[in-house]
């Protein structure tokens, strides 16, 4: 019977996991909670092909419990239930570790009718998710379990890997290996093991008169590395790398990740946070950014990929090197916050509508001084409602831009 590469050499013990030193090293935490015998409930975060499945084998090897691997997109509180069914029984005779695979698909009644199995002490779950836990697993599986994040594999680690894997792969058959394949492998495969064990099987399995070339390699794992997920998080990840690199004035950073978002061929997810970068942190050290933003969006839209990249690149660029400024988006989230409060009160009489017939009858308008009429095309006089008479939610940046704007004003008002 077939049995993938990745499989045959999957290890056995911790020594023969490559990455998650900070788990698994001489001193990690969850090093030191397998080899103290016992196992809590554990969820185990990361993506794939890197050794959340293999860690929980070596787990219920090591406790000497039966492992039984279920998956959430297949499985349901029913395969739990003949779980155990089978407990105190010969079948597992020291309790039985469960392994939930992609937990974040059970929904809420599913993941919470776990609870009556994992508080008996007698079933061990630890349960697999890509995708961020505290988004996903609700509280009363979180606070019952331990989340350990498993981060994608060094390549330096990923290439001892697949060197033990071209040494398997070579049993029984002999071939040459170019240098540099090993390498590329590791460097490609974006942090997966499992991904470059593939790779390397791939060839092995192709290996012509010249054995396994670089450019075969290069072939078998183009573009593999790329993690990406519209739904997940690599997508909001990337984003808000895109957003703080620009916020930080880092242009090679910032085209480092507007490159990853369009070649995963997410255009409008890139334009949508370039135009929101254009307002929340540019504003209005710059205000003409955001015209510029927009019609480089525009053009790239027009354009299609891939010469889409170079307006959103002059969007990007422009925007990591400009002056900064965040005051309108502070100030309307004092706005908003004051809003969401209840603190609103009724709007002052001079400033309401009164182009209606009765309105002066009412009292509105009748005050009101038209700030076009007066110099500077400004006069004093209340706008906001009396409740709020003092609240501030502007405040002028230190840039150039905002500043000789709060020297005019300041020069207007007599300040």
């Amino acid at each position: 019977m077939y049995q993938p590469l990745a499989d045959r050499l999957r290890p056995k013990t911790l020594d023969d996991v490559v990455g998650q030193t900070h788990l698994l090293g001489e001193n990690g935490l969850l090093r030191r909670v397998i080899e103290s015998g016992s196992i809590p409930n554990m969820i185990f975060y990361g993506p794939s092909g890197v050794g959340k499945t293999t860690v929980a084998s070596i787990i219920a090897a090591r406790t000497e419990r039966k492992l039984y691997h279920l998956n959430a997109t297949t499985s349901g509180i029913a395969d739990i239930k003949a779980v155990i069914d089978e407990l105190d029984t010969f079948l597992a005779p020291n309790g039985a570790l469960v392994y939930l695979d992609e937990i974040q698909y059970f929904n809420k009644k599913q993941q919470q009718s776990l609870l009556e199995f994992i508080e008996t002490g007698k079933m061990t779950l630890i349960a697999s998710t890509t995708e961020n836990p505290y988004f996903y697993i609700y509280n009363a599986i979180l606070s019952r379990c331990t989340v350990f994040e498993f981060k994608p594999v060094e390549p330096r680690d990923v290439e001892r890997a697949v060197h033990r894997a071209i040494a398997a792969a070579r049993e029984g058959r002999d071939f040459p290996v170019e240098d540099g394949v090993a390498a590329h492998i590791a460097q490609a495969c974006g942090g997966d093991v499992r991904k470059a064990l593939g790779a390397v099987e791939l060839l092995a399995l192709g290996a012509g008169a010249d054995g396994v070339t670089l450019a075969d390699a290069k072939q078998a794992a183009q573009r593999s590395n790329m993690r990406y997920d519209r739904d997940g998080d690599s997508h909001y990840d990337i984003l808000s790398a895109l957003q703080k690199s620009i916020r930080g004035s880092d242009p090679d950073a910032a085209l480092h990740y507007l490159a990853r978002l369009l070649e995963a061929g997410d255009m409008i997810s890139a334009a949508r946070r370039l135009l929101v970068i254009a307002a929340e942190d540019v504003g209005l050290a710059y205000p003409q950014c955001m015209p510029i933003v927009k019609a480089c969006v525009d053009s790239a839209f027009q354009l299609g990929l891939p010469e889409a990249r170079i307006p959103l690149a002059e969007a990007v660029l422009l925007m990591a090197t400009a002056p900064k400024s965040n005051s309108a988006a502070a100030a309307v989230e004092k706005a908003f916050a004051d809003v969401q409060a209840g603190k609103t009160g009724d709007i002052p009489a001079h400033i309401k509508d009164a182009h209606y017939g009765g309105a002066a009858k009412m009292g509105r308008g009748l005050t009101y001084r038209f700030p076009h009429d007066y110099p500077n095309h400004w006069v004093k006089q209340s706008y906001l409602p009396e409740e709020l008479a003092d609240a501030r939610y502007y405040e002028y940046g230190p840039n150039k831009t905002e500043q000789a704007a709060r020297a005019y004003w300041d020069k207007v008002k007599g300040q």
